[in-house]
């Protein structure tokens, strides 16, 4: 790399760090003074507080908005040395526009690498933590309500509870069924199931267990017994936000999970995951786009640059919440609303490279 490379990439950086930096202070403060009062009723210690909530807000929100932040880094930074009239001596100097873009696609490529690492292992585990303070002193107790309950737990298995109560661990008028071409083989009944965390299985009271062999029935019963099933409490738990708290690989073995049961919900899942795979391809499109809208020299100063940025920025992020919205109601596949925002934005920027004057 030359020095006008070096020099361009690092001030990007720079910019791009200072830009994540104030932003994530402003929303930090904001979000104290909106949770002050849940603070002050739940009572969590200082170290919870810093440690655990906002050690663990800060990658994320600093993820979420990463987009807009390389944008109106990029449109700062190349305005205000547009302004300069540098972009002009480069171009005096025989550069070409390809070749002062380099720098900053080599700048968004290495924030997109350190992205993709980020949301595909890191910042979930770090919402594993941030979640579970949410959900202890800001969120509401959250209480399983769900009547009649059916669910897959295998290939041929169906497992139904009338209700739980995730207090206890514990559910009631419990069916196991296991069934092959349409022909019901084994049909478990029990008043009451319980989890035993030591065994990791479920404990069955009063059960009685059918089994069908042609015309042939057989029926064994009892008061106790253990069983191993693909469920656990933790399927009872609150999953507003789990695909937040899934790593890369253990979102995959959690959509598997999902398609085997033929539960609901797996497109949200699908959309989190194209997001981690086509979220780092936007910093290299917005940061393509910001150039070109602002390395033209302009007598009205680079305020209508930076506010052109803003603009853009935010369209961007409305399209792309607005593509997961229709993609989660089902109307598009979820591949197809994650890529559509960088696709047309990619569009964009190619027809603003050919017709904006430099």
């Amino acid at each position: 790399m030359k020095i006008l490379d070096r020099y361009i990439l690092k001030n990007f950086l720079v910019t791009y760090v200072f830009t994540v930096l104030i932003t994530l202070l402003i929303i930090c403060v904001i979000d104290f003074t909106e949770k002050v009062d849940n603070f002050r009723k739940t009572n969590p210690s200082a170290n919870e507080i810093i440690f655990n909530y906002y050690l663990n807000f800060i990658p994320y929100y600093a993820n979420y908005l990463s987009p807009l932040l390389v944008f109106i880094s990029t449109v700062f930074f190349t305005a205000r040395i547009a302004a300069r009239t540098e972009i002009i001596a480069m171009f005096s100097s025989g550069i070409g526009f390809l070749r002062i873009l380099f720098p900053y696609v080599i700048g968004s490529t290495i924030l997109a690498i350190f992205t993709f690492y980020m949301v595909g292992w890191v910042i979930p585990r770090a919402n594993k933590i941030r979640l579970a303070f949410e959900y202890k002193y800001i969120e509401e107790q959250f209480y399983f309500n769900r009547r009649n309950f059916h669910i897959k737990v295998a290939p041929q298995t169906y497992a139904y509870l009338e209700s739980y109560n995730n207090s206890s661990q514990t559910g009631y008028k419990f069916t196991l069924e296991r069934i092959e071409g349409n022909q019901l083989k084994e049909k478990l009944t029990s008043d009451r199931i319980t989890w035993e965390p030591k065994k990791k299985k479920w404990e069955v009271y009063d059960y009685k267990v059918r089994k069908f062999e042609g015309q042939n029935e057989t029926l064994t019963q009892g008061t106790k017994i253990d069983t191993t099933i693909n469920l656990s409490p933790k399927d009872f738990e609150n999953d507003k936000n789990r695909f937040e708290e899934l790593t890369l690989s253990q979102l995959n073995d959690y959509i598997d999970l999902l398609n085997l049961r033929g539960a609901d919900g797996v497109q949200t899942y699908l959309l989190e995951k194209y997001t981690r795979f086509t979220h780092p391809f936007a910093f290299i499109i917005l940061t393509v786009i910001g150039v070109v809208v602002s390395a033209r020299k302009s007598r009205r100063g680079s305020g209508w640059q930076i506010a052109l940025g803003f603009i853009l920025a935010f369209v961007y992020l409305l399209f792309f919440m607005l593509a997961k919205g229709i993609a989660e109601s089902g109307k598009i596949p979820a591949v197809a609303a994650v890529w559509l925002p960088n696709v047309i934005f990619a569009g964009i920027g190619f027809v603003l490279y050919k017709t904006l004057p430099r």
